[in-house]
C-alpha cells in the first residue's frame, strides 16, 4: 500500500543559502536525530545544471550540489534498540536550482521512495526568507506486515523532520556566516 507524508516549514533566510545547504549531500547528517547515527558511505556526484548567478553578490553561494543521477549510499540505525545498521541508496532524478529536487530510493528499506524536497522563495510579513516542503510518497515491502509497520515508520519520519526544524535555523545561521566571511 503507498503511503504519503508531507511536511512545510518556512526559515528566515534566502533561498539561495537553503538550497545550497539541501542540495550538498554532506549535510544530510547534521539534520537526522543522532541517536540514528546516519553516516554518509558513499557519494557519486553528476554535475547539476548551471547555477543561476544572483544578482547580489552575498547571495552567491558555492558548494557542492548533487545534481541528477547522483547517488548517496547513507546508513542510520532505524531503530534504537535494533543494533543493525541499514544501508540506503537514493538518486537525484530531478533537479532545478532554487526551486526543488527529488531523490528516489535505488536500494533500501522501501519497496518505494520518491522524495520532493520543495525549496522556494517567500516572503511572509515584510521579511525574506523560504518555504522548504518535504512531500514523500512511500511504500514498505511486505504486504500486510508492511502497512502494518506503517504507522511506526511514518511516525519517525514525522519525529525525523520535526527534529529538522529544530536544527535547520541554527545550522544556517552557522552557514550563513560563514558565507558572508567569504564575501
Amino acid at each position: 500500500m503507498a503511503h504519503h507524508f508531507e511536511t512545510s516549514d518556512w526559515i528566515p533566510f534566502p533561498v539561495e543559502l537553503v538550497f545550497a545547504f539541501f542540495a550538498n549531500p554532506s549535510n544530510l547528517p547534521h539534520l537526522m536525530p543522532a541517536e540514528l547515527q546516519c553516516r554518509i558511505e558513499d557519494v557519486r556526484l553528476q554535475p547539476p545544471p548551471p547555477r543561476p548567478v544572483a544578482a547580489d553578490p552575498a547571495r552567491r553561494f558555492r558548494s557542492v550540489a548533487a545534481g541528477p543521477g547522483s547517488e548517496i549510499l547513507i546508513s542510520f540505525y532505524p531503530i534504537k534498540w535494533l543494533p543493525q545498521r541499514v544501508s540506503w541508496t537514493a538518486r537525484i532524478v530531478e533537479f532545478a536550482w532554487n526551486s526543488h529536487f527529488i531523490d528516489e530510493q535505488v536500494r533500501g528499506p522501501f519497496a518505494k521512495f520518491r522524495h520532493r524536497h520543495g525549496i522556494v522563495a517567500e516572503t511572509r510579513e515584510g521579511v525574506e526568507g523560504t518555504r522548504v516542503t518535504d512531500a514523500i510518497d512511500c511504500a514498505l515491502p511486505g504486504g500486510v506486515l508492511g502497512d502494518f509497520a506503517a504507522g511506526a515508520v511514518l511516525k519517525q519520519l514525522a519525529k525525523s523532520f520535526e527534529y529538522r526544524k529544530k536544527r535547520l535555523p541554527e545550522i544556517l545561521s552557522v552557514a550563513a556566516r560563514q558565507a558572508a566571511q567569504r564575501a
